[in-house]
């Protein structure tokens, strides 16, 4: 299965590996080295070493990384799954150390990101749409709109991890309406945020939390995204799939994969459910690909 190690030396030895190969032409144990049926061998030799994706331990990302891996397991890669704090796996996959990620989430939740290292990395677009954060409450709490918050839930956001991109909007949305004078963004973890949510949901108490789709958590119990009209959340954002440059030399048909994963919020949110319920992320990615192959070969279409 999936490693979790981050071998930071991985692509540097893959690019010696390349040089190498290069120097030597048609060398014979280069041709026989990996018994490849066909077509570059420089590529099959490349394509047979390890691929590393790195992700933020959000439920979302926990999900799709494991999925795309697991896909890319079939195809023959030695993948590794390393998690990693947001602004680190951008930085990760901006110098190379990781080759790539399925977790970047656009305009406005990564944007801080994405306007640092967007530039060092190659982006392929879309993998998912309609996504969205805000804030969000229990659908049995009388309140429609965040302009309409008051004394809820002691005047406390319970948000996860500092410096995530929903927490940064969830701060300024205190400095851009005026009824939330005196609130706070209480930071912790997205599972600590979950576990908050179920508690006082049990029991029907006033709760205000940082939310995103797709998020199991909407499956689950009946929520509710509050209105904001001041814009602070931004609109309705994509997740994008970004990989290091020079990826599609290297390694051209995990970049055919990559590049061609694309699925829905309802897709990513039975896979989170199964997590949640208790089945492990390798497992929950690896039944969803089984029940799933005619989506799953969109992405492999085309790869040798």
């Amino acid at each position: 299965m999936f490693k979790l190690n981050w071998k930071r030396l991985g692509i540097a030895a893959g690019l010696s590996l390349s040089l190498f190969a290069a120097g030597c032409g048609s060398d014979e144990e280069e041709a026989t080295d990996n018994g490849s049926n066909g077509g570059s061998d420089d590529a099959t030799t490349e394509e047979a070493k390890e691929i590393e994706l790195s992700y933020v331990e959000w439920d979302s990302e926990i999900a799709s990384t494991n999925v795309i891996g697991k896909v890319l397991e079939d195809q023959g890669f030695d993948v590794t799954l390393t998690p990693l704090d947001n602004a680190v796996m951008w930085e990760a996959v901006a110098t190379g150390e990781a080759d790539g990620m399925v977790a970047a989430w656009l305009p406005a939740t990564h944007g801080t990101q994405f306007e640092e290292y967007g530039d060092q990395m190659v982006d392929l677009g879309e993998n998912l749409s309609g996504a969205k954060i805000g804030l969000v409450v229990p659908s049995y709490m009388d309140v429609d709109s965040i302009a309409d918050l008051d004394a809820q839930a002691d005047q406390k956001v319970t948000g996860i991890e500092p410096g995530a991109g929903v927490v940064a909007a969830s701060e300024q949305a205190l400095e851009d309406y005026d009824n939330l004078e005196g609130w706070e963004v209480q930071t912790s973890s997205s599972g600590a945020m979950a576990t908050a949510l179920g508690e006082a949901y049990e029991n029907e108490e006033d709760i205000v939390v940082t939310g995103w789709t797709p998020h199991w958590k909407f499956a689950e119990y009946d929520l509710k995204y509050l209105e904001d009209p001041e814009g602070s959340f931004g609109e309705e954002e994509i997740i994008s799939t970004m990989v290091r440059e020079g990826l599609e030399e290297d390694m051209p048909n995990a970049y055919k994969i990559l590049d061609q994963f694309n699925w829905t919020t309802e897709d990513m949110e039975t896979v989170m459910l199964e997590i949640y319920n208790g089945t492990s992320p390798e497992d929950a990615a690896a039944a969803w690909v089984e029940e799933n192959q005619e989506k799953v070969s969109e992405w492999t279409e085309g790869v040798e």
